[in-house]
């Protein structure tokens, strides 16, 4: 038994296994095949966070692999008035078969995963969201068939999904050039871990006509996350000149590819223009976070292997 709460959980044959068993998943759902993989299996998902697609994706996921999901706001438990995360754990175990979390602090994630004997998976955190880039990895592979040859360039806030992808780049040796103010890069532990753990090719370059000039995938995410409306003014001024529109696109490859992982604030760090552009993929991105999640399920919560 594992848990997912970082990226850097899985190895590089780990990550292959899964995204070989997300396009199974997914051409199974397009030819109708049933795959009950988790009958009769519950899955727990405690959000402190609201969300569209990591809910609609995860109980999706288990209706179409025959189990069940239970949808849990932080407030609906006794986590609300108090009860210890660790007497939770323990005794949700005893319950369901696997659990997600999408908490505001990873410590949170990484405490429940200490005391729970079933697999918890991590549905974002402020640290990582590796279900994203789980995710974000099986679209590149769709549109682009590898990963070595490429260069991905973040544009935008360091968060999370930043964080997460620095680490998955690095692991299936994808170059990763970050473009961010000073003061909103990727966390350094992040970088160095990167660069160290797996030799990834990470590049800092904060001028962002510079940063997207090779680039393969443009990525970005909004400027303001949840939970930081206190900041949002100067934000918004501080990110002025890292919004991914057809001007900065333009300055790529002909083929490059742009990324969001949604909800996007349209005007701020990307444009309708390119949102909804041939360049996007992001529908293919939000519709892939589905197939890739079911392989995760299947992965830590059942036996299944699937063959070449």
């Amino acid at each position: 038994m594992k848990h997912l709460l970082s990226i850097s959980d899985l190895t590089l044959e780990e990550i292959e296994d899964i995204l070989k068993m997300a396009g199974k998943l997914k051409e199974d759902r397009y030819r109708n095949r049933v795959s009950d993989y988790l009958r009769n299996k519950s899955l727990a998902m405690i959000f402190e966070h609201p969300s569209t697609r990591t809910r609609i994706s995860f109980e999706v996921a288990m209706a179409d692999l025959g189990g069940h999901a239970l949808y849990l706001s932080w407030n609906d438990l006794q986590l609300g008035r108090g009860e210890t995360i660790k007497d939770t754990a323990m005794v949700m175990a005893r319950y369901v078969h696997g659990v997600v979390i999408r908490a505001r602090k990873h410590e949170t994630v990484e405490e429940f995963a200490r005391y729970s004997e079933r697999p918890v998976i991590n549905g974002l955190s402020d640290l990582e969201h590796p279900c994203q880039v789980l995710s974000d990895l099986f679209t590149i592979g769709e549109y682009k068939g590898n990963y070595r040859d490429l260069t991905i360039t973040w544009v935008g806030d360091g968060n999370n999904v930043c964080n997460s992808l620095v680490l998955a780049s690095a692991i299936v040796g994808m170059k990763m050039v970050v473009s961010t103010p000073d003061n909103y890069r990727p966390r350094e532990d992040i970088i160095k871990k990167a660069k160290e753990a797996y030799g990834g090719d990470i590049v800092v370059e904060p001028d962002p006509k510079k940063a997207v000039e090779n680039a393969d995938i443009i990525y970005t995410d909004v400027w303001v996350s949840m939970g930081m409306d206190n900041e949002k003014e100067d934000r918004i001024r501080n990110f002025k000149g890292y919004q991914v529109n057809q001007s900065l696109v333009d300055k790529s490859k002909d083929d490059v590819i742009v990324m969001h992982c949604l909800p996007a604030h349209r005007g701020e760090e990307i444009t309708s223009e390119v949102l909804e552009g041939t360049h996007s993929v992001v529908l293919d991105q939000a519709e892939n976070r589905l197939h890739v999640q079911k392989a995760i399920l299947v992965k830590l919560m059942s036996d299944i292997e699937f063959e070449e």
